[in-house]
């Protein structure tokens, strides 16, 4: 999943329900929508720090729901593609922003401009405003 951390297929629950995507006949009878659901405050291949993390995130319990194609696996497939984003997501840190200056020429293109706006204004009012 991610350099430091391997998800074990076996902390992943999968359940199946009948969809209400495509499949027309078909899709009355058989059971194609899948939701994945992880349980993070229970998994062992999370470090307490990493489940803090996407506790404050995404929640205690991360699902994902698939029912976009008439197979019941490629919708497990999608299922678990897309816990696995959500949990990426959760686990991403954001990298620190360091504030900059602006530079010496910065502020003076920016007083210089306002300097010609300041101008323009000016000599389009009428004398003796």
């Amino acid at each position: 999943m991610t350099r430091t951390v391997a998800l074990p297929p076996g902390e992943i629950v999968l359940r199946t329900s009948r969809s209400s995507g495509p499949g027309g006949q078909h899709a009355q009878k058989s059971e194609t929508r899948v939701e994945a659901v992880f349980d993070v405050e229970s998994s062992e291949a999370l470090s307490d720090a990493q489940k803090k993390r996407v506790i404050a995130k995404a929640g205690p319990v991360l699902r994902a729901v698939a029912q976009d194609e008439r197979s019941q696996l490629r919708n497990k497939e999608l299922a678990v593609e897309r816990l696995v984003g959500v949990l990426r997501e959760a686990l991403r840190v954001p990298r620190h922003r360091v504030p900059t200056k602006p530079t010496k020429a910065a502020k003076e293109r920016r007083l210089e401009s306002k300097k010609r706006r300041s101008d323009t204004k000016r000599l389009r009012r009428a004398p003796g405003e």
